[in-house]
Parts: C-alpha cells; structure tokens; sequence
C-alpha cells in the first residue's frame, strides 16, 4: 500500500474556476477530432505517471469499454477525499470541478516533477464527459462520486472497504462536443508504449474489451529499451547502446543513444514525460555537446585529417537515433501544447552531462568511436556533394525563370493559394490531365517511371534523379538547408496515380520523399492524394462511377435488371478521356481527395522505415500482417 501521509487536501492549491470548457473546447484540448479525443485519455494517463515519478505507483491499467466508456485505474496514492479548505467542497471534488486546482502548484505541492503541469487536465475531461465516475482508494475505504458535463450527481460517499491505495476514473466523452466518439487501439497502444518507456519500472496494462486485445509493457530498461525497438529493423554501428543517468541541481537527465548505417536522424525529447516535439534547451544542449565530442575525439584520434574541416551538426546526425528524457520541479513551457522546453539551466546541464559520458563512452570504446567518426565523415562527403547537386538544381530553376521544367504543364495564375500541382503517372494520364484541368490554377507534372527509393539514398544521389529535379523546381521552396516554405509556388499538391500495384508503388515513393525532405509541406496541410473511380457504370442514359467494389455493387442493386448494363474497369488515368477525369478527380466541386497527415511522426517513420528500408524481413512480415486488410488489389 502506497504512503499517503503528507498528501492532503492542503496540497491541492486552486487558481481559478472551472469556466467555459464545453463553449471553447479546443482552447484546453487542441481540437474536437480524433486527437482532442485521445487527448483526454492523456490527461488521465498523464496523472497517473506524475503518481510513478514520484516513486508512489507501481501499475497502471487502462480498459476501453464496449460501452464507449475508457477507464484509468492507478495504484498511486489516490486523490484526497478530505474537506479543501478554501472551496468547502472534497478535494476529489475540488479537482474534478475547479480550472487549475491540483497537487502540482506551489511549494507544498504534492508532486516534485509533474506532466500535467497546469492541472487543467481532469476538470476538463469531467466538463466534456456525459458520466464521469471517479473511485478513489485510500485510508482503507472506497470512496465514490458521479458527474456529468462537470456537474456532480451526487455527495461523496463511501462505498466500501479496501486494503489498497490509489484512484479509478471511469469517463464517457460527450458526443455533442466531438466529431466521433471512438478510441483507436493502435494510438491508445502507442501513447502507452511510450509513456511506459519513458517511465522505468512502471506496468501499464491496456485492455480493449470491444474485441478482447490486452497487452503490457513494462520497461526495466527504460529509454535504453526504446531506443532498441526503434533500431530493431536497422543496421547499428557497434553492439553497445549509449546511455547515461543523472541528478543535478536542476533535476535529473537521462540520455539512451545509439549510431545506424540509414541516413535519417531519429531522436525524440522529453519533458517530465511530455513528448516535446518542437524540441528546446534540453535538445539544444545535446546537439551541442555531441557536435563538439565527436569532433574532439576523431581530432584527438587522427581519425580526421588536418586539412578537413570540423564535422557539422548535420553531419553528426545522420543515423542516429536517440531519446533525451529530462525531469524538473518547474518547466517552463512555450504554449499550452508544451511542444518545447524553455528552462535554459537545462540547456547547460545536458551539454555538460552528455558531453563528459559521451566522451568518456567513445574512449573505452574505440570500435564503436571509429564507427561512429566514419560515419560521421562519410555524412560530409556527401554533404559536399550534395551542395554541388542543390546549387546546381536551383541555378537551373533560376536560369529556366518561368518556363520551369519542360514537362511541367504550369497554371497561368500566380496566386499561389489557389493554385494546385497534380503530380501524375506516365505521359498517357499526363495527357488526359493537361486537357482536362482548369488551366487558370491547375498544373500537371507527369513523371516517367518510378522515382529513386529515398529511403536508401543520401541527398546527393537524390538530387541527381532528373524527375526529383523536376519536382523540387516546379514545387519551388527549395531543399535541405535552402528549404523555404515562403516560397511554395502551390498551394494543393496533389499525387494522382493509377489505382494498381504500381501506382501505388510510385505513390509511396512520392510520399518517402514528401515524409523525409519535404515534412513542413506535409504539416501544413499542402499535400493530398487524388482519388480517381475504379469503375463506370452506364445503363441507357445512366450513368455513375464507382470508387470502391462496395460503391460499385450497392448501386449496382439500384438499376432494372432487365437493361443492359455496362461496367467499365479503369485500369490507369490514361484510359479516362479529359472531361471524365476532370468530372470525377479533378473538379473541385465534386472530387474526393485524402489529405495526408502526420498524426504520429514516430509510428509514420517507423512505416517507411519498414516499407522503403534495406531490410526484406520486416517488410515481408508487415505484408503477410496488412494482406487481408487490402479492400483491393490488381495485379
């Protein structure tokens, strides 16, 4: 049973009423969609994990309900049911039902380190849940109280004994606040994982009972661990994982590390367990000190010759993999999202702390250090090189001025936000889209075959690839460290490519490439994939397209069976005169496009990894695993 003693209801200190959740809900949760949703698991989850930092909870379970209900069930401390001195109500009740009331504020909070730092997160999953129940165990008793949309249904009460500690929150969230009320197992899985990593030694159990999945994950390695499964399908440079534990002042840094032969840089930050992914000074401080370490150790080493100059943070980079995890009593974040950490004390203890056991890892590891430097070298060749092939791409788009690469079919607007861009497949679907689009602000560029693989080539050899070219002339904003999202000639840049093997094939490689060089079109919502009919159905005067099979036959059982009727098979956009593939794909006014989106930047570079990456293994496991999940398939 956990120790209770010291945690009161003094601790819970209140900043302010709970106002205006359920009228602004995305000021406190970010949207109303699938991630606002899941949102509030993390908000639950997050209280738990403050609950096992501070060494007071051992196991955490998380069940999704077949009544659309999910519940979180610790066995930390549990949340204190005594009076609150200042609201007159419990303090369970103070935090389920007052903005900024929780353990986490002030000297005598009842958390040294802490996620949910503003507190917000329980009183606004109660405002955004038709029923919230919370059971509480603690001094030998179960104590019980409902709400719902924030509102208490009745008194706290005491509904039974018990020889255990810790809290249980059963909620509902409310379909008038969100889109779709349905908890996906694979984010819930992910998240989790996560958490479970980043937290060592804590159990968290997770339970879908809509189709009876359990899994746990516990990590005794921690971030050690993580940066293993990360690297599982990869080639690593040396045997041994870097890692490094400590307590400062400031409080405490743990960094897990390790080289790879792919080209990609793979390192996640942390906060108090927060995933900054926009980074701050605990990133700042490790790129710095990893920079400075590599170099002095391949200097000290001869490993690089005097003439060279010193390795750059790029160069450093590519390859690794990397998870930086750091805890503090008062992080100072940049926005409610807390996407990047600010506390520039933190910036110096990383650099000092990393850079003293990075050093001192190379050195009683010379292979691994002669590794990591070749890398590290071989990363500037071609850095070089792929300098000379960028200048060279731009000069060209430079000195072609508004004609832009042959092939391209330009728009005659300028107005790049309305303006779109249909990449396609082949000369034939090239031509159908030149006839077919609105010349004012649609461009065409057709691609002959298939693009290089990205995923298994540096820059150099990507920037050598003539329809590569093509593409980063026409799009405009440039590559690499001349990237300039300012400079965006299109606003939709759309993928239409045949509904086969090999158009899908050509639309993953198109994605890699966006994914891995073009990621900040990607999160601005600039790229889409076009989705052209798999079928024409006609009979008589009729006429309809069909999208998928299920389309096709549901409209089908519409039409009098006693007519002729024709179905037509698309197999390529080529096969479509102009007006039917503007009327179908091309027309916004009634076209259906996919915008594509990063919902998870870590399980997407894990896909591509496995699908674009030099190992066949992974890959063939990923098929046979999807291969009934396939709608439809041409071969």
């Amino acid at each position: 049973m956990a120790d209770n003693k010291g945690y009161s209801a003094d601790n819970i200190t209140v900043l302010e009423g709970l106002q205006a959740v359920r009228k602004r809900p995305g000021m406190y949760i970010g949207t109303t969609d699938i991630a606002g949703l899941h949102h509030l698991i993390w908000e639950i989850v997050d209280n738990a994990i403050d609950e096992a930092m501070g060494g007071h909870c051992e196991n955490i379970v998380v069940v999704i309900h077949a009544d659309g209900s999910l519940s979180v069930d610790d066995d930390g401390r549990g949340i204190p049911v005594d009076k609150h001195s200042r609201t007159g109500k419990s303090a369970l009740e103070t935090v389920l039902t007052v903005l900024h009331a929780g353990g986490k504020f002030g000297e005598g909070g009842g958390y040294k380190v802490s996620g949910g730092l503003h507190g917000v997160g329980v009183s606004v999953v109660n405002a955004l849940s038709t029923s919230l129940k919370a059971e509480i165990y603690r001094d030998g008793k179960v104590y019980f109280q409902e709400y719902s949309r924030g509102d208490a249904l009745c008194e706290l009460k005491v509904i039974g004994k018990t020889d255990r500690t810790g809290t249980k929150i059963t909620f509902t969230p409310d379909p008038e606040i969100f889109e779709l009320v349905d908890f996906k197992w694979d984010i819930v899985m992910n998240r989790l994982r996560q958490q479970a990593y980043l937290t060592k030694g804590v159990t968290i159990k997770v339970v879908d009972e809509r189709d009876d999945k359990k899994y746990e994950f516990h990590f005794e390695g921690g971030i050690k661990s993580y940066v293993r499964h990360i690297n599982k399908n990869k080639e690593a440079i040396g045997n041994e994982i870097v890692y490094i534990e400590r307590e400062v002042p400031e409080g405490s840094i743990e960094v897990a590390l390790q080289y790879t032969q792919a080209f990609q840089e793979t390192v996640y930050t942390f906060a108090n367990n927060i995933h900054t992914t926009e980074g701050g000074m605990h990133l700042t401080g490790f790129r710095s000190a990893l920079t400075r370490v590599v170099n002095s150790y391949a200097r000290k080493n001869d490993l690089l010759k005097e003439k060279d100059d010193n390795l750059t943070s790029d160069d450093v980079r590519e390859g690794l993999t990397a998870i930086i995890s750091v805890k503090l009593a008062d992080p100072q974040f940049e926005g409610q999202t807390k996407s990047k950490l600010g506390n520039a004390e933190m910036r110096t203890a990383v650099e000092t702390v990393f850079g003293e056991a990075f050093m001192q890892f190379l050195e009683e590891h010379p292979a691994e250090g002669r590794g990591v430097v070749g890398k590290c070298a071989l990363a500037a060749r071609a850095r070089l090189a792929a300098r000379a092939a960028r200048d060279t791409v731009i000069r060209k788009g430079a000195l072609e001025g508004m004609t832009l690469p042959g092939k391209l079919a330009d728009c005659s607007t300028r107005d790049a936000s309305i303006s779109e861009l249909f990449i396609v497949e082949g000369d034939s679907a090239g031509g159908s889209a030149k006839q077919g689009r609105n010349r004012e602000f649609q461009a065409i560029l057709p691609l002959r075959g298939k693009i290089l693989n990205v995923e298994q080539a540096r820059l150099d050899k990507i920037l050598a690839n003539n329809e590569i070219k093509a593409l980063i002339i026409a799009i405009g904003v440039g590559v690499s460290e001349t990237f300039d999202l300012t400079k965006l000639r299109y606003n939709k840049i759309v993928i239409m490519t045949d509904a086969d093997v090999d158009g899908a094939h050509i639309r993953t490689l198109l994605l890699t490439l966006f994914f891995r060089y073009f990621k900040p079109l990607i999160e601005g919502g600039h790229l889409h994939i076009a989705q052209p009919p798999l079928y024409k159905i006609t009979q008589g005067s009729k006429t309809a397209y069909a999208y998928h099979d299920e389309e096709k036959e549901e409209f089908m059982k519409s039409l009098d069976s006693d007519k002729k009727i024709s179905v037509q098979r698309y197999k390529g956009l080529g096969e479509m005169n102009p007006d039917q593939l503007w009327e179908t794909t091309m027309d916004p006014d009634r076209r259906s496009m996919l915008r594509v989106t990063i919902d998870d930047a870590e399980r997407a570079d894990k896909v591509f990894d496995t699908l674009m990456g030099s190992e066949v293994a992974p890959r063939k496991k990923f098929i046979q695993t999807h291969a009934k999940r396939v709608r439809n398939l041409d071969i």
